[in-house]
């Protein structure tokens, strides 16, 4: 019996082997395809021969990827670094107060909070638009928060309140009230409770807001477009904006669309540990 069930346990272990490596194939096929035709000249890139490797290998397809996307990469770095600290703080603050510090009303606003999900951003963008016009006019500035970066992390950050509160309440409800308790009796305030007992253990919780809101804004394309103009767009709108007049220039936009991935993988791969941690966090409890 003994020898039979360790057979099946190899089967099941080689099986499931294969099947990821199936799995990991299939992921990796659309990154080949992206390398392949990166390094093709213009007159080898072509989708008919997307699956051959090129003939003439060249890097000038990256060279001049870079040369259009530099821009929209640093717009997109002011614009995903600041945006995803500010909301990573701002969620982290509600969802302490939320989870730790009960008051009257607290479950209807956070249920409120949450309804701010749900709103699309198609249904806030001409009124989106009037606000900054509107803050631009008052402050004496113009081309500021519309037109320019500024405006795009104020509407991501806003935008980004509700799962970011929701993400970090759900954590810190894991946390026994005994050491907030145990802070108050030691003479610690709200925000001293905070800042010495419930951030320093924020770490999964931190670790999967900044993906989700660096990927988003990042990623964005919809705000970025009705929000800024052409010196503050982001690398969405510069790739959108790689094309040739007579014929697509495929090796160049595969070029720019494995360097605008970039920097999202490499917070994926310093974060990634802590993600399923953090994401999970709350799930039964609270």
């Amino acid at each position: 019996m003994t020898a039979v069930a360790g057979r099946k346990g190899t089967v099941f272990t080689w099986t499931r082997f294969v099947l990821l490596l199936l799995f990991v194939f299939v992921f990796l096929i659309p990154i080949y395809v992206l390398l392949a035709t990166s390094f093709k000249p213009l007159t080898e890139a072509d989708p008919g021969q997307a699956w051959n490797l090129p003939r003439t290998w060249t890097v000038e397809a990256w060279r001049v990827a870079w040369e259009k996307l530099a821009p929209g990469l640093w717009n997109s770095v002011l614009l995903a670094v600041p945006g995803s600290l500010l909301s990573c703080a701002l969620g982290s603050m509600n969802g302490y107060v939320l989870s730790k510090w009960r008051f009257p009303g607290a479950d209807l606003l956070f249920t409120l909070f949450l309804f701010g999900m749900f709103i699309p951003y198609q249904g806030v963008m001409i009124p989106l638009v009037q606000l900054l016009v509107w803050v631009d006019q008052q402050a004496g500035l113009q081309g500021v928060f519309y037109g320019g970066i500024p405006g795009l992390v104020l509407a991501h950050v806003v935008y980004g309140i509700p799962i970011c509160t929701l993400i970090f309440r759900n954590y810190y409800v894991t946390i026994p009230d005994e050491l907030i308790e145990a802070s108050r009796v030691d003479g610690a305030g709200m925000l001293r409770a905070y800042w010495s007992v419930v951030l320093p253990v924020s770490a999964p919780a931190i670790a999967v807001v900044i993906i989700w809101q660096f990927t988003s804004l990042w990623n964005d394309f919809l705000f970025a477009v009705f929000l800024t103009g052409p010196t503050s767009w982001p690398t969405t709108v510069m790739l959108n904006n790689i094309a040739g007049a007579q014929a697509t220039p495929y090796s160049q936009q595969m070029a720019a669309a494995i360097l605008a991935s970039i920097p999202t993988m490499v917070i994926y791969v310093l974060l990634g540990r802590f993600f399923m941690r953090g994401l999970m966090a709350g799930a039964l409890k609270g």
